[in-house]
């Protein structure tokens, strides 16, 4: 795996897409398996697989976004390892359709003789039905596969020649796009995630998902930042520098991602109505409440002890493992949100849980890999570049 130092271009791509590719086909081909053998455990374990690959796509957005909205120059040199993980959130939208079909399984509301005998469901029956449903979805991937594509798009564009007018048509599309972001992952998280258990809501659900997401994009760039320092491709571009302040954030997020997951536990505590406090309560019975314990020392106690020293952020062996680590509690986390639905009185793991997964992560990092391979490894016009590259924390 090589680079030309003076293009930033690949000149050896690796064996990364080859590999992904082909144990996302074998994953996929025994998840279809799987399919026929018990249809409810399938559709459980794929949507939990499809929502951990496209929340890693969501937090790259986000970071993107977020790099252009305050002029970041540190992220500069990370710019087109976001971009090119944001621009597969166009590919998952094809792996959303399994959902769409498996919305039997899924969703009771999507039953009318369940509606019917339910009184709490058809007061939410404008808003939860099939038809909807799928208009709002498509809404969604609409709006990510147009900030997606625009801001990729006016990258690539730049790498032939910057002009003063792509800084502001980056902020123009950021602007906008960080609110409508907001919007839609907040609703695909209710209507993807907390419509399993209809009767059960809560206003928090939006922001400890997006929390969630951004906290594993950035696991997930640490890693492939890292292997790639590792494959010798970013010497003397990604230092120890960009790893701190990606250790930094990645600190921050722990922490606000564990005071939105406690918030929302303590609010429904306290005010115990048992519409709300029963969805935490399937998550303590059986084995479950060792998921739930696994989670509150997994996603937020160990990372946060692991990180909190500045020594931590800039050791690549301690960052990567708890980027590592962060990205496996990430899909623990989802597991305990989607599962106690299907396998209420205690954990259970399928093996579906595990071809689901590889399927869809191999069809992630081949397409990841393959875009990123085929642009320049950094926005070589930035004016910002070689500032970046010689970047020190203050």
């Amino acid at each position: 795996m090589n680079i030309d130092r003076t293009t930033f271009r690949f000149t050896d791509s690796g064996q990364v897409a080859r590999i992904a590719g082909l144990i996302g086909l074998v994953g996929l081909a025994v998840s279809a398996v799987g399919y026929f053998a018990d249809s409810a455990q399938f559709f459980h374990s794929y949507l939990t697989a499809f929502v951990y690959w496209l929340s890693i796509s969501w937090g790259a957005l986000f970071f993107t976004m977020l790099h252009h909205m305050v002029n970041a120059r540190w992220s500069v040199v990370l710019r087109r390892l976001s971009e090119s993980v944001m621009i597969v959130i166009p590919f998952l939208g094809l792996f959303f359709l399994p959902v769409l079909f498996g919305m039997g399984e899924l969703y009771h509301w999507s039953h009318p003789e369940t509606v019917a005998a339910d009184t709490l469901l058809q007061k939410k029956s404008a808003y939860l039905n099939t038809g909807f449903f799928i208009a709002r979805t498509a809404l969604y991937f609409g709006i990510w596969i147009l900030l997606t594509r625009k801001l990729y798009q006016s990258s690539l564009q730049q790498d032939q020649g910057h002009a003063a007018s792509l800084t502001a048509r980056f902020r123009r599309i950021s602007a906008p796009g960080i609110i409508l972001f907001a919007l839609t992952v907040t609703f695909a998280s209710f209507d993807w995630l907390m419509s399993l258990d209809a009767h059960w809501y809560s206003t928090i659900f939006g922001a400890y998902i997006f929390s969630g997401s951004f906290l594993s994009a950035l696991a997930f760039i640490i890693v492939m930042a890292a292997y790639l320092r590792r494959k010798g491709v970013t010497t003397g571009i990604v230092s120890v520098e960009h790893f701190h302040d990606l250790g930094k954030l990645t600190f921050a997020f722990v922490i606000f991602w564990a005071y939105m997951a406690f918030s929302q536990y303590f609010l429904i505590w306290y005010a115990n109505i048992p519409e709300e406090t029963i969805w935490y309560r399937h998550r303590w019975e059986g084995s479950w409440k060792y998921v739930s314990l696994t989670i509150v020392f997994g996603h937020f106690a160990l990372p946060f002890l692991l990180l909190i020293t500045r020594a931590a952020k800039r050791s690549l062996p301690v960052l990567t493992g708890a980027a590592g680590w962060i990205l496996f509690v990430r899909w623990v986390d989802l597991h305990w949100l989607v599962m106690p639905n299907l396998h209420g009185h205690g954990a259970s793991l399928s093996w579906m849980d595990v071809t689901t997964m590889a399927g869809l992560g191999g069809a992630f990092i081949w397409f990841f890999w393959n875009r990123f391979v085929r642009q320049a490894v950094v926005p070589v016009k930035d004016p910002a570049l070689d500032a970046s590259i010689h970047f020190v924390n203050r």
